[in-house]
């Protein structure tokens, strides 16, 4: 792991910035909203999955599995769904932001800024 620490920070850092459950952001990666916002490897026109939309599915599957099981890729996503979330609630936008792409992104990536 890097920094020395064998995941445990890692670990915590990754389910303190998720805090959605596995069913819960797999029924949200099905809705339009989910599948209107965030940055597309082909670009919009392009077509495809987002990079938060394939996050998503990522992480349902890190928070199925068992700590033990986790690869040194797993922890890597890890590491990359903290930073997001980190970055993207320091941009919160001012008012309410229940129905705003600024929060159906940060679902993508396993974190209702609502909750």
């Amino acid at each position: 792991m890097s920094r020395g620490d064998d995941g445990r920070d890692t670990y915590r850092e990754f389910t303190e910035a998720v805090n959605m459950k596995p069913g819960e952001l797999s029924t949200w990666l099905e809705t339009d909203e989910s599948k209107q916002v965030g940055w597309h490897k082909g670009g919009h026109a392009g077509g495809g999955e987002s990079v938060g939309h394939e996050s998503g599915r990522k992480i349902i599957n890190l928070l199925r599995r068992k700590r033990g099981d986790l690869s040194e890729g797993d922890y890597k996503h890890m590491r990359k769904v903290v930073g997001y979330v980190r970055r993207h609630m320091a941009q919160r936008p001012s008012g309410n932001v229940r129905d705003t792409r600024w929060r159906w992104s940060l679902m993508n990536w396993g974190r209702d800024p609502l909750k």
